[in-house]
């Protein structure tokens, strides 16, 4: 297929394509008789994959240390599980972050909504009341 078509069918531009293939995060193309690139359907397989590291932020150096790896071959697999490992625990803690700020965020639209629909949210789920240890001292007044 020519760049034009990989570019259709992978989401990326033509001048991404042939920036990663300059890069060495694709191979080079194919060429055919008027020295156009032809790549075959396969490669938009490993242009996904790179789009999902690319989504949950892999830095490009990685990327390419990982397509060095793949471009090795059969002995570089427990090196490259163990970067998709790092990587994962990295994308964990980095959802668990966003969860967080996603309760920030809702507690405080929350907060702008009229006393109306506060009441109505808060009758829905009353907020849970936890007890006192046992043995905790009371305040005293001074």
């Amino acid at each position: 297929m020519k760049i034009g078509e990989l570019a259709k069918r992978s989401g990326l531009s033509a001048h991404t394509i042939r920036y990663y293939e300059r890069i060495g995060l694709l191979p080079y193309a194919d060429r055919d008789s008027s020295s156009q690139r032809d790549y075959d359907a396969s490669i938009l397989i490993w242009i996904e994959f790179l789009g999902r590291l690319r989504t949950t932020g892999m830095p490009i150096r990685d990327m390419l240390r990982y397509a060095a790896l793949r471009e090795r071959g059969a002995g570089t697999e427990a090196e490259r599980r163990e970067m998709l490992e790092r990587h994962r625990d990295r994308v964990r803690a980095h959802l668990a972050e966003l969860e967080a700020s996603l309760l920030v965020l809702d507690s405080k639209i929350a907060g702008y909504a009229g006393p109306d629909q506060r009441m109505k949210d808060y009758d829905a789920t009353p907020p849970v009341r936890r007890r006192k240890p046992v043995g905790a001292r009371t305040a005293r007044a001074r």
